[in-house]
């Protein structure tokens, strides 16, 4: 998407910049003198993180707060992200940006402290929360994996939580614009519309001429999980909503992977 706007930009592995290490980071900022950063590293194993929380803790809240503060000193723009895992489901409306979070396991617990982190070390950063991703170059995403294995007649299992789903292509070119625009501090970014896990697999597969005969649909509350989760976590916004409707968005998805 930066090609396609003419934003020049560096990929950078995580051997190319340890985000833990503020020296390594100011390393690699004084060396590329970026306008601004995009920090899409962390831990993502929700349930393994309850065993390995200081890992989970490392990557996601540490690494995060040592960039800000490198930003910070070089005034470099930055963005970080969050997710809709630092809320509790206790309410059946969407969270907005001011809501309070009350995480229910380690994930959780390890994003809002970086977003506490950051934002206390570098105002001018924008902190963006985000859930349930889906996009054309993901070939491991809930709605891939359900259209996968639907279209083959297997069995495939999802539950009834309800949460804001997110087009990857769309919610970068949100990025950018805010990044462009100046903007900071917490923003909500998910495509319009709440549904559940399972809804959203009968809703590609339908687009996809798929049958969801052999879905199966489990409860929100997984006994079996590992790490506990809200039934409810969808992202509404009082600062604007900038993405699509989803439905628009799973059209465009199932064309893109057709």
């Amino acid at each position: 998407i930066c090609e396609e706007r003419g934003l020049e930009y560096r990929l950078l592995s995580r051997a190319d910049c340890e985000i833990c290490d503020p020296c390594a980071v100011a390393r690699v900022l004084d060396e590329l003198q970026p306008w601004a950063l995009v920090n899409t590293a962390g831990y993502v194993r929700v349930d393994d993180a309850e065993h390995d929380q200081e890992r989970c803790y490392r990557e996601n809240s540490v690494g995060p707060g040592v960039l800000a503060e490198a930003c910070a000193s070089s005034g470099v723009r930055l963005v970080t992200f969050s997710s809709d895992l630092v809320f509790d489901g206790e309410r059946q409306e969407p969270y907005v940006e001011s809501d309070p979070v009350r995480p229910l396991n380690v994930y959780g617990l390890s994003k809002a402290r970086a977003e506490a982190a950051v934002l206390e070390r570098w105002p001018a950063a924008l902190v963006v929360r985000t859930s349930a991703f889906f996009g054309p170059w993901d070939e491991h995403n809930f709605v891939q994996r359900a259209l996968q294995a639907l279209a083959r007649g297997e069995r495939f299992a999802a539950n009834e939580a309800t949460v804001s789903p997110t087009y990857v292509p769309d919610l970068v070119a949100a990025c950018l614009d805010l990044l462009v625009d100046g903007e900071s501090g917490l923003w909500h970014l998910a495509n319009r519309g709440a549904i559940s896990w399972a809804d959203l697999a009968r809703e590609a597969a339908a687009r996809a001429g798929h049958s969801s005969a052999t879905l199966d649909v489990v409860p929100a509350h997984d006994p079996g999980a590992l790490a506990a989760r809200p039934v409810y976590s969808v992202l509404g916004s009082e600062r604007g909503y900038l993405l699509p409707a989803l439905e628009n968005a799973l059209d465009r998805y199932v064309a893109a992977v057709a």
